[in-house]
């Protein structure tokens, strides 16, 4: 057999161990896809009591707005992985959870600023990453060194008012940072009777205030 038939021959066993190896072989061959960009905006947001895992229904459209509010900018979001329990002893893990995202996301993306949130119970899962003492628990604080890139803090139905204290009475460092929603009538945030305030955040124009604050606050840099 010729050199040349031999290359030809070589060539033709290469190729068809390819196709035997299938999609699955292929999958072992050294990747040349990048990781996705690092985003300009994260918006953390932990969801309310007995809301399934996820956003929920005042973290998703709060998202999505802040999008709408960002144009040219890119944001993603992370939901707090937390119980979300009706005992209420599940803030504290989720501050620890909302904190450590915001650790990570800041090591590997050092131009991301951040949003942090929460709803109900997940606002207190946001008093205590912002080292405000609450009632239900205690957890890890975003540390002084990152307190720069949390440019806003938006929360609805905040247990923390029924101690008469408020994101911006009881913390110096991101009290001008925080707008608080709480409904008339609300009984986790404003002691009332009325339990279907507290479901309303998301269809009384709250979550488009919200939204429209946090992309303020990032506008200024």
């Amino acid at each position: 057999m010729s050199r040349h038939a031999s290359r030809r021959r070589l060539a033709l066993v290469s190729l068809a161990g390819v196709g035997a190896l299938g999609a699955a072989g292929l999958s072992l061959l050294p990747s040349t896809a990048s990781a996705a960009p690092c985003p300009d905006v994260e918006v953390v947001f932990a969801r309310g009591t007995g809301e399934a895992p996820g956003l929920g229904i005042t973290g998703t459209p709060l998202v999505k707005d802040i999008k709408s509010a960002l144009p040219g900018r890119t944001v993603s979001s992370y939901a707090v992985d937390y119980a979300a329990n009706f005992s209420q002893t599940s803030a504290g893990p989720g501050a620890t959870d909302m904190t450590n995202r915001v650790r990570s996301t800041a090591a590997d993306c050092p131009d991301t600023s951040f949003v942090l949130g929460g709803y109900s119970q997940g606002g207190s899962v946001t008093d205590i990453a912002l080292g405000i003492r609450t009632r239900l628990g205690t957890g890890r604080a975003i540390p002084a060194g990152l307190v720069g890139r949390v440019k806003a803090v938006v929360v609805f139905g905040n247990p923390l008012r029924l101690s008469g204290r408020t994101i911006t009475s009881a913390s110096d460092t991101f009290g001008s940072r925080a707008k608080e929603f709480c409904n008339t009538g609300d009984p986790v945030c404003g002691n009332g009777r009325n339990g279907a305030a507290h479901l309303t955040y998301h269809l009384n124009g709250s979550v488009e205030q919200g939204a429209r604050f946090a992309a303020e606050r990032i506008g200024r840099g």
